[in-house]
């Protein structure tokens, strides 16, 4: 391909919205426009890197057993009525009508219209286990789209389904999809950590990820370096400490005026942060409940929504709050509350003694509370996210924490849809079994995204061979000088016609703004035409690293027809 003709244009400049290096990046080397928020275009040397991910993709689920079809991305209510998500998915789920009014959705997940498929299909033992996926476009109403591909509102996703008769064969089927992820994984280049997680609007027995650690990832990840427990923050367990040892001392009340945040009461109180436990008030499908944890630790949604089977989850607006409390925002405590409403309180709450929560009145919190004794949760459990030091709840050695991006989510779904939509077949005496199911999916765009989070530097992407566009970029300095031309084009011509992916810059300009942009495109291999042009002699450069060396120009087609 010549630069030249190419549909492509740079950016010197990081656009204003772009956070983070792969959003800025693709943007940059012209992979990708935004045309709505979370919503983007593929431009061809983007697309290319893109197909190349999903090709990858395509070789290991071909060679795992898997087969390939495609489902519609526009679904009928009816699809997601039968399992319930219709209702469940809440406002994340793109909903129309056609002209007739029946409802309709843009598929957000696939599980229903698989499960459909196999039940219209098979019908004996005989013709199980199945493994069926597809690469497809999938919609998500998301709040808040940020980070370019990673948190869109249209994305790709290749989402497999496993169709077994029994437990054992879905654990089968499930190992065999893990281990088709880390081949794919592992031929991208990317360096990740497998992590117990939470299955969500999913549902199913278990689920893992495949997280790509990275400071930029939205993803908490909990590991333990001692015995390789690791998970995501959503599903990482808290355990329950040793209870405090203390005299239960007489509740206080004290005047705290325009003191609302833990930061603020610790220096009014000259207290420590975990001796305070602060009441939170949410909003979960309608139902207001209080939650309780320690005043240093973060309330865990996930855990809490699991609590409810909720559809819905958010803070609870400022009136509910004023009404359920008698107090401003800020103000709220387990103890005298003017309705009755759940508490639910967190395992490391249960081991406290004599701590500060607030009055229910404005301007006021209560000190040397305790629980059994000034009030009954109607709950205790894990609520809580994991932080750096509580105990592996595996070896109980001290957890580490680093940030991570899901690239890849595997779920034992078991019966939960198959039961549903009435996914049967015979067994081998005649009785109707219920199909046991599981679910993976790999975000293709993600992925893409993900790769160049760990491969960039201060000039730009570096491509992994594996997912680079082009392979080689051809770069003569002189596009006026015939003998540099000839050079460079008898290299362009042997490349082409030996197969390899192969750019010439062939634009009249400064060789430093040829040298930028192939940097910032990140072909893995430059190869430059200049000054020795007539000897026969180029200059070859790894994007990666290493120096550049001078070599023949038969030297450097062998290097590029070698590069892996």
């Amino acid at each position: 391909m010549r630069v030249s003709k190419m549909f492509m244009a740079t950016q010197r400049e990081i656009p204003a919205d772009a956070e983070i290096p792969s959003h800025q990046l693709m943007l940059r080397a012209g992979l990708m426009r935004k045309c709505a928020s979370g919503i983007y275009s593929y431009m061809p040397l983007g697309w290319r890197a893109y197909r190349k991910v999903e090709n990858v993709i395509r070789e290991e689920m071909d060679a795992a057993g898997a087969q390939e079809l495609i489902m519609p991305a526009l679904l009928t209510a009816e699809t997601y009525q039968a399992s319930g998500r219709w209702e469940r998915f809440g406002p994340e789920m793109f909903r129309l009508t056609d002209r007739g009014g029946r409802p309709f959705c843009l598929g957000p997940t696939h599980e229903e219209p698989f499960t459909e498929a196999v039940r219209d299909t098979v019908r004996s033992y005989k013709q199980l286990p199945v493994t069926l996926y597809q690469i497809q476009h999938k919609y998500r109403d998301e709040k808040r789209p940020r980070f370019g591909v990673m948190r869109s509102r249209e994305f790709v996703m290749k989402d497999a389904y496993s169709f077994d008769m029994d437990e054992e064969g879905l654990d089968k089927s499930y190992k065999t999809m893990y281990d088709a992820y880390r081949r794919i994984f592992d031929r991208l280049g990317l360096n990740y950590t497998i992590v117990d997680a939470d299955s969500g609007a999913m549902g199913g027995s278990g689920s893992q990820e495949f997280m790509v650690k990275s400071p930029v990832g939205e993803d908490g990840i909990a590991y333990c370096d001692a015995c390789g427990y690791a998970a995501n923050e959503e599903k990482a367990s808290c355990g329950i400490p040793a209870a405090v040892e203390a005299e239960l001392l007489d509740v206080e009340k004290i005047h705290t005026p325009d003191v609302k945040t833990i930061d603020e009461l610790m220096q009014f109180m000259n207290a420590e942060p975990s001796e305070f436990v602060k009441t939170i008030l949410y909003n979960i499908d309608g139902k207001i409940v209080a939650v309780m944890v320690r005043g240093d630790r973060e309330i865990n949604e996930t855990k809490l929504g699991n609590l409810y089977d909720a559809i819905e989850i958010g803070l609870a607006a400022f009136e509910d709050v004023e009404r359920i409390t008698g107090a401003k925002v800020g103000f709220a405590g387990p103890v005298g509350l003017k309705e009755k409403i759940d508490v639910i309180c967190d395992n490391e709450v249960s081991s406290m003694k004599n701590f500060i929560v607030g009055a229910n009145e404005t301007d006021y919190h209560l000190k040397n509370v305790n629980i059994g004794r000034d009030f009954e949760p109607t709950k205790i459990c894990d609520i809580r996210n994991a932080v750096e030091g509580d105990p592996c709840p595996k070896c109980g050695k001290p957890l580490a924490m680093a940030r991570g991006i899901e690239v890849g989510h595997i779920f034992k779904l078991g019966t939960k849809y198959s039961d549903a939509l009435h996914c049967v077949y015979l067994d081998r005496d005649g009785k109707e079994k219920t199909m046991i199911m599981g679910c993976y999916g790999i975000g293709v765009s993600r992925t893409l995204a993900a790769v160049i989070e760990q491969y960039h530097d201060d000039d730009g992407i570096i491509w992994p061979v594996e997912c680079a566009p082009y392979k080689v970029i051809v770069i003569p300095t002189k596009v006026n000088d015939e003998e540099n031309m000839a050079l460079a084009e008898d290299i362009y011509d042997r490349l082409t016609k030996a197969g390899c992916e192969v750019l010439i810059d062939d634009r009249n300009e400064r060789p430093g703004v040829k040298f930028k942009d192939a940097d910032l495109i990140g072909i893995p291999l430059r190869i430059t035409v200049g000054r020795r042009a007539g000897e026969g002699i180029v200059e070859v450069k790894k994007r990666a690293g290493g120096e550049a060396s001078e070599i023949s120009a038969d030297e450097a087609v062998k290097m590029a027809l070698e590069l892996r």
